[in-house]
């Protein structure tokens, strides 16, 4: 897409990874996003509390830059008690108590790799090696689960997994639950690894498909396979 000076102006204000900026142009630009932009601002000026905070909104693609993933995991929306959304899908920040769902992905962690259970829910470090921790949307208000479904995140986080499946190859896509099964319809499974299960909530997970999934392993076999670094899945030094 040949931007005009006007649009990288545009573009130069969004608080985005470069390689992610220009990679998500076509949509950042669009009148989509202006609508979903309006949407927080107004959202904002009624008091209302907003999830994560605006600096962290965009967490997951600037911790993991476009060129960098290696894996993607899709969750659905923020968590949306206090202190514990940070912009990465199942995370927590340190210091705050683990939920169901992370439990029980640290649980088939251990039953998979051995790896020992953290004592906190910051995925930061898989972030930093390039596992795309991405939620289908990013916002969501204080105690509202789901409230900022189909303002646009959707349409937004399905051009970041369009860009991926176009413009890369190798890389494991990890669905848990068929929201997430849903939204990767579209992954080329010549180019790409997709790994199916359960979702990690109780509910779903007790009823089967989750534990004994062993998605960890799976994936760092597909990548050493391909020649790409594996994943140091260990949280706790």
């Amino acid at each position: 897409m040949s931007l005009n000076e006007q649009q990288i102006a545009k573009l130069n204000k969004v608080q985005l990874d470069d390689s992610w900026k220009y990679g998500l142009s076509e949509f950042l630009l669009s009148p989509k996003m202006d609508a979903l932009k309006t949407f927080l601002i107004e959202e904002k000026k009624a008091d209302k509390v907003i999830y994560p905070p605006n600096h962290l909104i965009f967490n997951a693609l600037n911790t993991t830059p476009l060129d960098r993933v290696k894996v993607v995991i899709i969750g659905q929306d923020p968590y949306h008690g206090p202190n514990q959304a940070h912009g990465l899908s199942f995370s927590v920040q340190k210091g705050v108590a683990l939920p169901p769902s992370l439990r029980n992905i640290f649980h088939e962690l251990h039953n998979d790799l051995g790896v020992k259970i953290p004592k906190h829910g910051d995925l930061t470090h898989w972030a930093e090696q390039g596992v795309l921790l991405l939620n289908a949307v990013l916002t969501v208000e204080a105690a509202q689960p789901t409230s900022h479904q189909k303002r646009g995140w959707e349409e937004f986080t399905d051009h970041v997994i369009d860009v991926l499946n176009e413009q890369r190859e190798h890389i494991v896509f990890i669905l848990w639950g068929a929201y997430a099964q849903r939204k990767g319809q579209r992954i080329d499974q010549n180019k790409h690894l997709v790994l199916k299960a359960a979702h990690p909530s109780p509910l779903s997970a007790n009823r089967g498909g989750f534990f004994g999934c062993k998605v960890f392993s799976k994936t760092n076999n597909y990548l050493k396979q391909h020649g790409i670094e594996p994943i140091d899945w260990q949280l706790d030094a």
